[in-house]
């Protein structure tokens, strides 16, 4: 497959800068994977779509302030994106980052105000990623970032000005995330009781939003195409609900392509199921890279944004549309169902990344 067979044209103007208000009032586009059907509704009425029995299943991670302006020692302004923890607590941790300009080994950079600061010294260069050692010298890494980071939005985004909490889902718990769920931004705590008063089961898996969510694909065949890793958690509850309603043929959505590559990466094969499939409760790190032709083995439906073009992410979403139980194979996005939902989405303008509107596909 090439990467220019995922690509389409986006007007900027189509491109959200603000979230919508309240969170439940995005528009939501209706697509059957079947059939290429569209419908349009808003995001409230979610519950049409569901059934009782139904398993929704999101992503609680929980989006850290972890971009930082700091100076290098000889005064020179610096920028730094922790994209991921890797050891570390307390006062000394080890993370992944982002350095503008680059950091070369053993340099260093402070972020600091007149309370408290951080110490950022280079350990190790990678492809795109530095590793570097954040040192808080007055006691807690994470209590230095909640003083010194801001919430890392997107660089599309321009123009936000509202609560940083905007870019949190009502649902986050367990921080240690770059970037936000995003399909989980619609839901409100009204709309998930809503949706559990009729019957539909919800469950929560955690993976830290990372560079492997939003790396670009720089290669002409994507299947030479690396995918960053990124840290899972497929609690023991959440296996259990999702095992139950596989083995009675009940369906399992995903809230966004996160929770959807937590919960493909966790399948084990077990000819017990009736797909094959069962979810394993767990905790490790995934470099699943979802493409055409895939036969997913635990979702059989997704609720997601629109996403950038020839983006890993909209390959994920193409092979749900394309798998091969459906009758509609992917050649390319714009003769796919998935591409005239975009372009649909498009002439009725739709908003759309991370706080633009969403998608439900069954």
């Amino acid at each position: 497959m090439q990467l220019s067979d995922f690509d389409y044209t986006l007007p900027p103007e189509r491109i959200a800068q603000q979230p919508a208000e309240p969170r439940d009032h995005s528009r939501l586009l209706h697509l059957d994977r079947m059939t290429g059907e569209i419908s349009h509704h808003h995001f409230y009425d979610l519950p049409q779509f569901l059934r009782s029995g139904d398993v929704l299943v999101l992503n609680d991670t929980k989006v850290l302030p972890v971009r930082l302006f700091g100076h290098k020692p000889t005064g020179g302004k610096m920028e730094i994106l922790l994209t991921k923890k890797i050891s570390g607590a307390g006062q000394r941790e080890i993370w992944e980052a982002l350095t503008k300009p680059g950091l070369k080994l053993g340099q260093s950079a402070l972020v600091s105000n007149q309370e408290i600061s951080l110490e950022i010294t280079c350990q190790k260069l990678n492809e795109f990623t530095r590793e570097v050692e954040v040192f808080a010298p007055q006691g807690d890494v994470l209590q230095a970032l909640y003083h010194l980071g801001e919430m890392p939005t997107p660089p599309y985004i321009k123009h936000f000005v509202g609560d940083p909490e905007r870019y949190q889902t009502v649902f986050a718990h367990h921080p240690g995330s770059a970037a936000a769920p995003t399909a989980g931004l619609h839901f409100t705590p009204a709309l998930l009781q809503q949706i559990q008063d009729q019957g539909v089961e919800i469950a929560y898996v955690t993976l830290s939003v990372g560079l492997g969510t939003f790396l670009h694909v720089t290669t002409p065949d994507i299947t030479k195409h690396h995918m960053h890793s990124e840290g899972f958690v497929i609690p023991k509850e959440t296996a259990q609900i999702v095992n139950t309603a596989l083995k009675e043929n009940r369906r399992v959505i995903a809230v966004g392509t996160t929770s959807l590559r937590s919960l493909e990466a966790g399948a084990i094969e077990d000819a017990s199921y009736p797909k094959g499939w069962h979810l394993q409760p767990q905790q490790r790190e995934t470099e699943l890279f979802l493409y055409p032709p895939y036969e997913y083995k635990i979702v059989s439906g997704l609720i997601t944004n629109f996403h950038l073009p020839k983006s890993t992410l909209l390959m994920l979403v193409s092979a749900l549309i394309s798998a091969p139980q459906t009758p509609h194979s992917f050649t390319t996005l714009a003769e796919s169902f998935l591409g005239k939902a975009y372009q649909e989405a498009i002439d009725q303008e739709y908003r759309f990344f991370s706080f633009g509107d969403a998608m439900i596909i069954e």
